[in-house]
């Protein structure tokens, strides 16, 4: 589904961000894969809150892949070139928009190059159950596995497990629950959030 805006489901990616930035700080690389982002503003969203919660010299060690499966060839050049138009930005606090957009016409802004270059694109299909890189710090899949069948929940979670650093985090939409089949890889990180920590 491409529709989306920045700041969506803030509460729970501020959470994630929160998490990642406490356990995986220490880490040479860290790895974050958003698996079905559309036209981007989730992976960016994430991108601006661990920034601010990371630092400068730290938040170049991350790195976001977004992927999708990208039939029209939109979500590429959107993401690549970080243009979005301002009704996708107006849930994001003034602070941060001034901090990390750049107004470049009348209705359109484009993303800092500090938060661009954490962010790439790649075309894929999660029915592939095949992950894109592994050694992720975190997994973010949000209104995707809603349209998959139970068996091919199953696949791809137990993918998203098999590419995952151990203890990292799997966030996904309140609605989405974690196939019963795999409660024994996965625990819930609070009732608050949908957000699950690997078992090793």
């Amino acid at each position: 589904m491409a529709f989306s805006f920045f700041f969506r489901d803030y509460f729970v990616l501020e959470r994630l961000a929160e998490l990642i930035a406490k356990d995986f700080i220490g880490y040479k690389d860290i790895k974050i894969w958003d698996a079905g982002c559309a036209l981007g503003q989730e992976p960016y969203t994430l991108a601006i809150l661990l920034s601010e919660k990371l630092g400068y010299f730290t938040f170049k060690k991350v790195r976001i892949i977004a992927s999708d499966i990208d039939e029209m060839g939109e979500f590429e050049k959107t993401i690549t070139q970080a243009i979005y138009p301002y009704q996708d930005l107006a849930r994001i606090p003034q602070e941060l928009f001034q901090k990390y957009f750049q107004k470049i016409s009348d209705n359109q802004y484009q993303i800092v190059d500090e938060i661009k270059n954490r962010v790439v694109f790649r075309k894929h299909n999660l029915l592939d159950f095949q992950p894109v890189d592994t050694g992720f710090a975190s997994i973010v899949c949000k209104n995707v596995l809603l349209h998959f069948t139970s068996e091919e929940r199953v696949r791809v979670v137990e993918m998203f497990y098999q590419s995952m650093l151990p203890r990292a985090y799997l966030a996904m939409e309140q609605t989405q629950k974690l196939p019963t089949e795999l409660a024994d890889k996965f625990a819930l990180v609070s009732t608050d959030v949908n957000i699950y920590r690997k078992i090793v």
